[in-house]
């Protein structure tokens, strides 16, 4: 007992002798030659929108759905950078950053200024939102980075190097090359591509590649691109948010659980294991999630004592970094990249979750940012034209609500539904004050006499923005003897179009004049019931209040518009029997006749079995097509998963589980108009070649509890070889084979799923 004593009463007297002591971690390491560099990138992913509104979002409400603010990012972020000046940072979305901006001191804007022009804090992307990639329009993608880019520029005089769409569900070749390449950025990373592809790419250290997503530009403007091998987060145990579970580096002597040597082992294997998956000696660590540095000092603590203990190991090398300076490593290392053509769509994460059902979700709302989108191109050039005012109405609202409609958990149709009616209604809002513009700079256009800037207008013009459910108040009213009314058509594009106006009207007395004072052929189509059950709902549910009027008719003419330019034509109800405006015949089969009818006028005719209702032929004289076709409707039973298989069908995830033909229960008859302008079926206008198919859907019945998807499908005699083009945010086409992709043997789980692209 006597020695067991005097043992315990020396161990305490040396601990009793060991105090804490303040430690200097050296952060200052740069690039090492010979080591292997571990580029360690501090970030946070931050979403405009999905859970909660992006309002929601920034100040940190209503966190009983997501404990996320992300203005405490920033003001977190900001303190950690002046506290080190080694430290490093990069931040995307310039949505959130610009409303934090507003809200500073002189003074601390005068900080970041700083932190941005030595490098501390870099602006990767630069756009108001990490856009999607599979559903936004190529003009949409432009404006958005526009936005952002201009905001950079104008306060701290720099320009983004570097693409980071680290989290959009597949890449398109348009974001390479044209939101890429053609933007300046000298590299472009992101995270999601599919499973089979990521797995092939680490075998053969092909993650990073010369991508070219233009096959006319070629390698004119083509983008070094690095895939993540794995998630845009941290290797595993090096999470440091306040409540994750990665255990920290403890160095203090006096404390338990002293662990610096195990913990500088776990960052050497993981470095290891990351770069023989990688070539050159250059790895990057993408340090952060969603949402992550809320409070920023409990991630930089502990990548200051990665930095300092690993370096003092000297097995390899760690140092802050951003994708700017790992870019330029990659280039300076000399390395030989394989080259990627096409895009890398579709997405899928494993064996049955293809992230193709977001291409049609919430297709409302997909085509609501399409209309405004054009609207506001329209919208711009006139506030160019008769001059911006920051007083009066102009077009910012709408802009910033486009902008961030683009984010990829928006008009992708993935958001929570509180999310996506906060979505429409800033770009409502928007509207409203762009229609003000657009209705003031019209009428001034068209009262201008002179070159001379125009004056307040006398008339003011109204527009219909519920046209779509027959709705137009304007075009409603009675034209008593004498009156009229002026009806404008504006063209937005740079060359001249010819299209066809349809406007509801109330009685068949209408005669249309040009602004020379022809007379121009129209036609009077019948607007059906079911349209009018549906115009007279909605009206309800908009205006809370319904129509006073029920128009008879859609008025159809061919309008013609120079570019950048308008038109007038003159409507009155002076009709005689001489006038151009003609009423639609109509022609509605038995449904049993065994006989064909044939539709359109000049070079494209469509042709129906009248008593299956259904199109069966397609000729085109002018380019001599004439080709057997089918249309017919079918749904996708959607897969509700299961215990052995979880994966269910929904917003992000199509799983089909069936496909099956919908059929009416009773034989319907069909209905066929004619006149000058169109013939209606399927629409087909007089002298063009195309084909228009509009079509009502819904309810959709869910009363058995499983999902639904809607289809047309259309069956030809083509002989394709499984080849197929689908288009590339409406900008260029893409060659695909269906069950096949070209950079890897694909096994195929999903068959349909798996062949559908945006």
């Amino acid at each position: 007992m006597a020695i067991i004593g005097v043992l315990f009463l020396f161990f305490l007297a040396i601990c009793l002798n060991t105090e804490s002591a303040y430690i200097t971690y050296n952060t200052s390491q740069g690039i090492v030659s010979g080591k292997l560099n571990v580029h360690l990138v501090p970030h946070t992913h931050d979403d405009v929108g999905w859970l909660k509104t992006v309002d929601q979002y920034y100040v940190g409400s209503n966190n009983s759905i997501r404990g996320a603010c992300v203005q405490n990012v920033l003001d977190s972020m900001i303190s950690a950078l002046l506290a080190d000046k080694n430290r490093k940072f990069i931040y995307v979305e310039q949505a959130f950053f610009q409303r934090w901006w507003r809200q500073q001191s002189q003074t601390l804007q005068g900080l970041v200024k700083q932190l941005v022009k030595t490098g501390q804090l870099e602006f990767i992307n630069g756009g108001m939102c990490m856009h999607d990639e599979a559903t936004p329009h190529y003009i949409d993608m432009i404006d958005q980075t526009t936005l952002g880019h201009r905001f950079i520029k104008q306060e701290f005089d720099q320009v983004p190097r570097v693409g980071w769409q680290i989290d959009p569900f597949g890449h398109s070749a348009v974001q390479a090359y044209l939101l890429g390449a053609e933007l300046g950025f000298d590299s472009l990373f992101f995270a999601r591509i599919d499973y089979q592809d990521r797995k092939r790419r680490k075998d053969d250290k092909t993650l990073e590649v010369i991508w070219r997503g233009s096959k006319s530009l070629g390698s004119t403007s083509q983008i070094f691109t690095g895939v993540f091998p794995r998630h845009y987060d941290p290797p595993d145990g090096f999470t440091f948010e306040v409540n994750d579970v990665s255990e920290p580096i403890q160095d203090d002597i006096t404390l338990f659980d002293y662990n610096v040597q195990e913990r500088v082992d776990d960052f050497v294997a993981a470095a290891f294991a990351q770069a023989n998956v990688t070539r050159t000696n250059h790895i990057m660590w993408a340090m952060g999630t969603d949402f992550r540095y809320q409070y920023a000092n409990t991630w930089f603590r502990q990548m200051d004592k990665f930095i300092h203990y690993v370096n003092k190991d000297g097995r390899v090398n760690a140092l802050y970094s951003t994708p700017s300076i790992y870019t330029d490593a990659k280039y300076a290392a000399n390395e030989s990249w394989p080259v990627k053509d096409d895009d890398f769509f579709p997405y899928a994460d494993k064996e049955n979750t293809y992230w193709t059902g977001y291409f049609t979700s919430r297709p409302a709302f997909k085509g609501y940012v399409r209309m405004m989108s054009g609207y506001y191109l329209a919208a711009r050039q006139l506030e160019f034209f008769k001059g911006r005012s920051n007083l009066g109405p102009n077009t910012d609202t709408l802009a910033d609500a486009l902008a961030i409609a683009q984010h990829h958990d928006a008009v992708t149709g993935t958001q929570r539904q509180h999310v996506a009616s906060d979505y429409a209604k800033r770009l409502a809002m928007g509207y409203v004050e762009a229609e003000e513009l657009v209705a003031s700079s019209l009428a001034c256009l068209a009262e201008s006499t002179s070159n001379t800037e125009c004056r307040k207008p006398m008339e003011k013009l109204e527009q219909c923005p519920l046209l779509n459910i027959s709705y137009c108040p304007p075009s409603e009213m009675t034209l008593s003897s004498g009156k009229s009314m002026v009806l404008l058509v504006y063209n937005p594009l740079g060359w001249k179009r010819e299209d066809v106006i349809r406007i509801p009207v109330i009685n068949e007395s209408i005669t249309i004049h040009d602004s020379n004072g022809k007379e121009i052929e129209a036609q009077l189509i019948p607007i059906a019931n079911a349209s009018l059950k549906l115009r007279n709902y909605y009206v309800q549910a908009y205006l809370g209040k319904s129509p006073s009027v029920t128009p008879k008719y859609w008025l159809a003419f061919m309008a013609t518009a120079p570019p950048l330019g308008f038109s007038t034509y003159i409507l009155s109800n002076v009709k005689n029997s001489g006038s151009l405006t003609t009423l639609s015949t109509i022609y509605t089969s038995l449904g049993s006749e065994n006989d064909s009818l044939e539709v359109g006028q000049r070079n494209l005719k469509l042709t129906y079995a009248v008593d299956k209702g259904k199109l069966i032929h397609y000729t085109n004289s002018r380019s001599l097509v004439n080709a057997d076709i089918k249309q017919s409707y079918i749904f996708y039973s959607a897969y509700a998963g299961s215990g052995v298989d979880p994966q269910a069908s929904g917003a992000y995830i199509f799983r089909p589980n069936g496909t099956y033909p919908i059929k009416t229960e009773q034989k319907g008859s069909l209905t066929v108009i004619r006149g000058p302008v169109l013939d209606e079926i399927t629409r087909i206008y007089k002298g063009k070649e195309h084909v228009e198919v509009e079509f009502i859907v819904g309810p959709i019945p869910i009363d058995d509890g499983i999902g639904k998807e809607l289809a047309i499908q259309i069956t030809t005699g083509m002989k394709t070889n499984k080849t197929f083009y689908t288009d590339s945010n409406g900008r260029d086409f893409i060659k695909r084979i269906r069950d096949y992709r070209t950079d890897w043997t694909l096994q195929v789980n999903q068959p349909v799923a798996g062949n559908y692209y945006p």
